[in-house]
């Protein structure tokens, strides 16, 4: 008897014994004896390519999830011609140095349902749902068949040791490569259409339930491929709208492993592995009736009816949402311990991740990002309030995948990444609900923190100060505002062979020489970084009190 199968067998005694599993909230769903089943599939970022299981402990919010999670089972068939496999059910644990959003996932749910769970998981990098995942004619590394047989001996085991289980859902991220091919690319839509069907038969659970991963936009392939994963979202969009029990997961706001040379890469990395585990979870509770949002309201209206507040308007990218500013590192920088508390005299209010979390109206000021993180919001607030006479508000609007280019008036073909008129319209609304409370508002202005990831492309930084001048020219069209004063701050840009050449400092430099109410901001003395491009915690805090400064200043 091999050590897979007493595993199970110690599993299957705590339904016979009725053992429960820990637990952290309730479920409305009563049946908590039934193990949950998750599928999980794809490519090179649902493997988790680029990830490494001692880089867990940087990220505070998932610390301990190199450790196995004894009470969650795992089957596993990973890899393409050097294949890593579990040969039966094993504690859920890190394979092979590897971080995957299975990880996480579990975490999460296992927190907020009774029931125990498994996941079943079938990845390979660099294979096509045209080739190697199609079900009625798989080529390649044939993939297809594989999963089908991975999950039906996994299935049987369960059955053989009388483990009841219900198949919960199936996690899907996959479709870079199919970007590529002439063929596969304008199908993809109708390919994943029939892949779900096939599976729903294949597994006789017509009422499964998918989760479709977006294709991750924060990188080089987010630039230069642009076109090409639109194509790939909007069949993956298509499908998700068409199918009541197919669910689209944007995963854009994700971190992305900085890798070497112009600092981007292809895969999410440690920290965008163990998110995107996260968004799976989210979204799988909420079908079940779990909202996992912390309801941040804000009870008294901080101001006098009738007074004037000043409105602050922050927008950006990742370093705005501020991807690796994590509150649980906030009790070590001396000083300020009280930017994890909210502030309850500062409105705020906020769609960050292109909309992917938004405010319920107007909050306190306080940490609200994704997974535990903040932005320089929090020290920006903090160094104007008694400096700033009267009211003041925040209003935040980024989006971390985004490129300077979405900004854009004209927008690119990327057409849903056409952030112009959904940022215009944010500013707007802002305006109009402190003036329907009684107040006169005044715009006090934009602070604007620079694309990090166009600076390690050519074509990207070249082009980048200019699409930020048509961006604010319009702005002060649309908003009747000819003197909307913009603060635009720029960390110090990657200093690379063969970019160097284009001086994206000098170009913002000369929109700021010609234009008075444009103030550029070198933010050039941050605290050291971990990586390329990617504010940490310190330096997200010193940036805000850095453009609170400078506001301070002109005025």
């Amino acid at each position: 008897m091999n050590k897979n199968h007493l595993f199970l067998m110690a599993f299957a005694a705590l339904f016979v014994s009725g053992v429960n599993l820990p637990l952290m909230a309730q479920e409305k769903d009563t049946d908590d004896k039934t193990l949950r089943v998750f599928i999980f599939a794809g490519q090179s970022n649902m493997v988790g390519s680029d990830s490494k299981v001692k880089d867990i402990k940087r990220f505070p919010p998932f610390v301990g999830l190199d450790m196995p999670q004894e009470k969650v089972l795992y089957s596993y068939n990973l890899g393409r011609e050097n294949k890593v496999v579990s040969n039966g059910w094993v504690a859920l644990k890190p394979v092979d140095n590897v971080v995957g959003p299975e990880l996480s996932f579990a975490r999460k749910v296992s927190q907020e349902i009774k029931a125990p769970i498994a996941i079943i998981k079938c990845a390979a990098g660099g294979t096509t749902l045209g080739g190697d995942w199609n079900p009625d004619d798989p080529s390649g590394f044939k993939l297809y068949p594989l999963a089908l047989q991975l999950i039906q001996s996994s299935l049987a085991e369960l059955d053989k040791m009388k483990v009841p289980y219900r198949i919960e859902g199936f996690m899907w991220h996959q479709g870079e490569n199919d970007m590529f091919s002439k063929e596969f690319k304008p199908n993809y839509g109708k390919n994943l259409q029939n892949f779900l069907a096939k599976w729903r038969s294949d597994l006789k659970t017509p009422k499964l339930k998918f989760y479709i991963g977006e294709l991750c936009t924060k990188t080089v392939w987010g630039m230069d491929n642009r076109f090409n994963m639109y194509a790939i979202r909007a069949g993956q969009k298509f499908v998700t709208e068409m199918d009541p029990l197919a669910q689209y997961i944007p995963t854009s706001h994700d971190a992305v492993e900085i890798g070497g040379g112009t600092g981007l890469h292809y895969h999410y990395g440690t920290l965008g592995q163990l998110e995107h585990g996260v968004n799976y979870a989210d979204a799988y509770l909420k079908t079940i009736g779990k909202n996992t949002n912390i309801a941040r309201p804000l009870k008294v209206w901080p101001y006098e009816k009738g007074s004037t507040v000043k409105l602050f308007v922050l927008a950006g990218h990742r370093n705005m949402e501020g991807e690796r500013a994590f509150t649980q590192e906030l009790q070590a920088l001396g000083g300020q311990e009280s930017l994890a508390n909210d502030n309850a005299k500062i409105a705020y209010k906020y769609s960050i991740g292109g909309g992917y979390k938004i405010s319920d109206g107007w909050e306190p000021l306080g940490p609200a990002g994704f997974y535990s993180t903040f932005g320089p919001e929090l020290s920006f607030g903090k160094t104007l309030q008694g400096k700033v006479p009267g009211n003041i508000a925040i209003a935040k609007f980024t989006h971390s995948g985004s490129q300077m280019n979405d900004w854009t008036p004209q927008g690119t073909e990327a057409k849903e990444l056409n952030l112009y008129p959904k940022f215009i319209a944010f500013i707007q609304d802002s305006i109009k609900e402190l003036q329907a409370k009684g107040h006169q508002v005044e715009l006090a202005g934009v602070f604007y923190h620079v694309g990090e990831n166009e600076m390690s492309m050519g074509q990207y930084r070249r082009d980048a100060a200019k699409w930020l001048q048509s961006t604010v020219v319009k702005s002060r069209q649309d908003l009747s505002l000819p003197s909307l004063k913009w603060y635009v701050s720029q960390q110090q840009p990657i200093d690379e062979k063969g970019l160097n050449a284009i001086d994206v400092t000098a170009n913002l430099a000369a929109i700021a020489a010609a234009d008075s109410a444009f103030i550029h901001i070198k933010a050039f003395d941050l605290p050291k970084q971990e990586e390329k491009l990617v504010i940490t915690t310190a330096g997200i805090v010193q940036l805000g009190e850095l453009i609170a400064q400078s506001y301070l200043k002109q005025k």
